[in-house]
């Protein structure tokens, strides 16, 4: 699911100080639809390489429940159509830390044009804010398994409300309908 789903990461926390003023802010993510050519497939992995129209390559895995993986060939067109949005919460002090994600996949039914599915995924984690440069004006988050992330921030005057140390929970969700089309 993540080949196609560009992480709105980055708009987030360009938002982050807005989000931190008001406690709690959803950042909507517009829908896209891509089409992308399949390059490579290792079954052993389910794992599909594909070409994007830019000319960038993606991989990505395809879960067990999609049952046409089987059918995928070089060449192939696969159509996602995705949206995403993220959530960011200022957290109290001593709240518990969060660290979760979940997952779902549903497939339609066939049709003549081909299959399609839907699959969503959503992540939640508590970031730490490691460092605010308000001369930039960037901030900084450090959170679970090493992760870490710099950006920008636009609206100055959110930012001096927060501080080294506060904690964030941030929650990214994610869902795409991808169908493989027939015919090349």
């Amino acid at each position: 699911m993540n080949t196609f789903t560009t992480c709105s990461l980055v708009a987030a926390l360009t938002m982050t100080a807005s989000a931190v003023g008001a406690q709690t802010k959803t950042i909507t993510g517009e829908q896209k639809t891509l089409t992308a050519t399949v390059e490579s497939i290792e079954a052993a992995t389910r794992s599909v390489t594909v070409k994007k129209p830019d000319g960038t390559y993606e991989v990505f895995y395809v879960p067990s429940t999609v049952k046409k993986f089987d059918t995928l060939k070089i060449g192939d067109k696969v159509t996602a159509r995705y949206y995403e949005n993220v959530v960011l919460q200022v957290k109290a002090p001593g709240e518990t830390a969060v660290d979760k994600s979940a997952s779902a996949v549903t497939r339609a039914p066939e049709t003549a044009a081909g299959t399609a599915g839907t699959a969503a995924h959503q992540r939640t984690i508590t970031a730490t804010i490691a460092a605010i440069d308000p001369k930039v004006p960037s901030i900084t988050f450090t959170g679970p398994n090493g992760w870490k992330y710099s950006t920008r921030v636009e609206d100055t005057a959110a930012l001096a409300k927060v501080k080294v140390g506060d904690k964030v929970d941030i929650t990214w969700t994610e869902a795409m309908v991808l169908s493989l089309d027939s015919g090349k």
